[in-house]
C-alpha cells in the first residue's frame, strides 16, 4: 500500500473484534517500533505490552478509551536518556520520540490490517502508578491495536480537515 493511501485508510478504531493478535504481530510491530527515528537516536522510548487478562482489565478500569482491545500499548519516556537542547532550558524529545514511535506502530498496523486508536484520555500518573511505571518514566500515550469489529467506522469527525491554506504559512 502507498503512503497515501494509508494514512487515508487509518482511523481512530473504537470498538475491537475479540480475536487475540499472535506473538509474530506483536513482535512484528515492535519490530517497527525499533525502526522510528529519535533524538540524537537516544532510544529513550519503553512499550510496556498490555495482553494478560489481568493487565487489560486493569487498564480498561484505569480509562474507557482502551476500547476493550485485544492488546494495548503503553509508551512511555526514560526523562534520564531523552535528548536535551543545550540551547535553550527546558526543551528535550521524550514526547517527540514517543509520538514518532506510536506513529510508525500505528501505520504499521494499518498495514496489517489491524486498527488502533491514538489515547492521550488517561490519568497518566494512574497508569504509571498501577502498573509499576519506574519513576524516572514519563507515561505519554496509550495504543490500543486490534482487529476493528464488523460495525467500527470512522467518526463524523475523522474526514473534517481544514484547508491547507488555513495550517501552511509560507515564509
Amino acid at each position: 500500500m502507498e503512503f497515501m493511501e494509508l494514512a487515508k485508510e487509518r482511523y481512530s478504531v473504537r470498538k475491537y473484534k475479540d480475536t487475540k493478535l499472535t506473538q509474530e504481530q506483536i513482535d512484528r510491530l515492535l519490530e517497527v517500533s525499533n525502526l522510528a527515528p529519535t533524538g540524537k537516536n537516544n532510544q529513550p522510548h519503553r512499550i510496556y505490552v498490555l495482553q494478560s487478562d489481568e493487565a487489560l482489565a486493569k487498564i480498561n478500569e484505569i480509562t474507557p478509551c482502551a476500547f476493550h482491545a485485544p492488546v494495548v500499548f503503553m509508551f512511555t519516556y526514560n526523562k534520564d536518556e531523552d535528548w536535551k537542547n543545550a540551547r535553550e532550558e527546558g526543551i528535550h524529545s521524550g514526547i517527540e520520540d514517543v509520538s514518532i514511535v506510536a506513529t510508525h506502530v500505528m501505520f504499521e498496523a494499518v498495514e496489517m490490517g489491524l486498527g488502533t486508536c491514538w489515547v492521550n484520555a488517561y490519568p497518566n500518573i494512574e497508569a504509571e502508578k498501577a502498573f509499576n511505571i519506574p519513576e524516572n518514566e514519563k507515561s505519554v500515550l496509550l495504543l490500543p491495536i486490534g482487529y476493528p469489529a464488523e460495525d467500527s467506522e470512522p467518526s463524523e469527525r475523522h474526514t473534517l480537515k481544514k484547508d491547507l491554506s488555513e495550517i501552511v504559512r509560507y515564509l
